[in-house]
Order: structure tokens, then sequence, then C-alpha cells
């Protein structure tokens, strides 16, 4: 299998790819947008801030590549959030893949921001390799609203998508990579 780590320049590309692994592969990390279309399954990691994000996949010519991809990609944390029309975070236009906006989280007495921790999920889709009730990894500051792409929700101070699926893509806000068992089995749900 042709698995291709799309390089930004930042991102968590090192937990990433240890993770698959743990697989038996060995993902290819490049910004070459012809390798990356012609790879068999893409991820597009996360880590960062949306505006740098956008910054660099426009620098690297990549915009029209990630949005005209239609073989098996995910976004994972921020690059799911790369996935939705805009952010509030610098107020950053994104990718348009998926329709919505991401918001910031709001602290709150025992609900401090950045989300950083273990959360339990509802999962909507059996074939995400996930079930109801599972703790998954979170760091993240803003978050995407439960709306119609959401295959899994989380609640922090309001119900979020913890996975959507559009299409061929794939996005997970928390972290697969860093979610034990629970996330090693979202992330072979992927590969098959």
């Amino acid at each position: 299998m042709n698995l291709v780590i799309v390089d930004l320049g930042c991102g968590n590309i090192g937990s990433v790819r240890l993770a698959f692994g743990r697989f038996g592969l060995e993902p290819l990390v490049t910004r070459d947008a012809e390798q990356i279309a012609s790879a068999d399954k893409i991820i597009l990691p996360g880590v960062g801030a949306a505006g740098f994000a956008m910054e660099r996949i426009v620098a690297l010519g990549l915009h029209p590549t990630l949005t005209s991809l239609r073989q098996p990609a995910l976004g994972i944390c921020l690059g799911m959030q790369l996935l939705f029309d805009a952010s509030d975070e610098e107020d950053t236009a994104c990718l348009g893949v998926i329709g919505g906006r991401v918001r910031a989280l709001e602290a709150a007495r025992g609900r401090p921001v950045p989300h950083m921790g273990w959360t339990q999920v509802q999962v909507r889709d059996p074939d995400l390799g996930l079930v109801d009730g599972d703790y998954l990894y979170f760091a993240h500051s803003f978050a995407c609203d439960a709306g119609p792409a959401a295959v899994a929700t989380a609640t922090y101070g309001r119900k979020i998508a913890a996975a959507v699926r559009h299409g061929n893509w794939l996005g997970a806000q928390f972290h697969p990579e860093r979610s034990g068992e629970a996330g090693a089995r979202f992330l072979e749900s992927f590969l098959r």
C-alpha cells in the first residue's frame, strides 16, 4: 500500500508515522503534489494553527491537490479542522471539503481550554472501528459542532464532532496515534 503523510512543516508527523509503522507500513512523508495525488491513501496530520497550516497548503500549491483527491484520506486533529469551510482560529478560510465552521471551545470551571485528555465518544458509524463509550485522547482548543458529517461525537461544553466522514475523507478530532487500543482500531479500519 502506498500511504502518504502530507508534510506541511508542522504537526504530529513523527507520532503518526510510528502509529502506521505498528501495522508494518512505512508511510512516505512528502509535500510533493504528484506523490500525494498518486497515493493509495493519504493522511493530513495536525497540531498547530489553522492560519499557518493553510498558508503552507497554499504556498506549497497543495490546495487543488487536497480538494480533488478521490482516494481514501484521513485528517487528524487540525488536519480534520482544515477540511471545513473556515475556522475561528485567526478567522481562516480552510479547504471547504465539508460545510461548516470550526469554533473555539469555551473554558469553564472544570473544563479548561485547551481540551487535553481522555474523553468518551458516542459512535454513529460502526465502520469506524470504534464503539460507544470508547475513550480517546484529545488535544485541541477549536472544534466543529456535531453536524451532518459527524460520525462520532464527544461532549466538551457542547457536542462536538469527534470524527467526520464526507465522501472519501475521514476526519478525527482526537489523536488516534495516541489513543491506545481504540485508536489502533480506528486506524486499522481506515486502512481496510
